[in-house]
């Protein structure tokens, strides 16, 4: 089955649209508190990281304002090092780069949806 560059952006959208769900509202103060949130936002930041992986050299190309390689290099963090994991790079990818990262995938998804076959560029 071929890779298919559409369902992993919706998967890294779907996945950066609960990290800031879980974050909307919150202080850093709660999220230090709550061992159930830091793991529910490494956990996604991990799947974002995953599909990221899979999307296609071409797709990465085509969207270089998305910054792939340090996506897929926090997952590869929260996976390979998972006894090290930075508090405080979580904290600051869910808040401040996710949020950012959101505006890039729904461009990248917009612009893909002119790309297919039959459709006006």
């Amino acid at each position: 089955m071929p890779k298919d560059d559409a369902v992993y952006l919706a998967h890294m959208r779907e996945s950066a649209g609960k990290i800031v769900a879980r974050t909307n509202l919150k202080t850093r103060a709660e999220f230090d508190g709550s061992e159930d949130l830091q793991l529910v936002l490494a956990f996604l930041i991990q799947n974002l990281g995953e599909a990221a992986a899979r999307v296609s050299a071409e797709r990465c190309e085509q969207h270089p304002e998305i910054p792939w390689r340090q996506i897929v290099g926090m997952r590869n963090r929260i996976v390979h090092d998972y006894l090290h994991i930075d508090a405080d790079i979580v904290w600051e990818v869910a808040t401040r780069n996710v949020p950012d990262l959101i505006v890039r995938l729904d461009e990248a998804i917009a612009g893909g949806q002119d790309e297919r076959p039959g459709t006006a560029p």
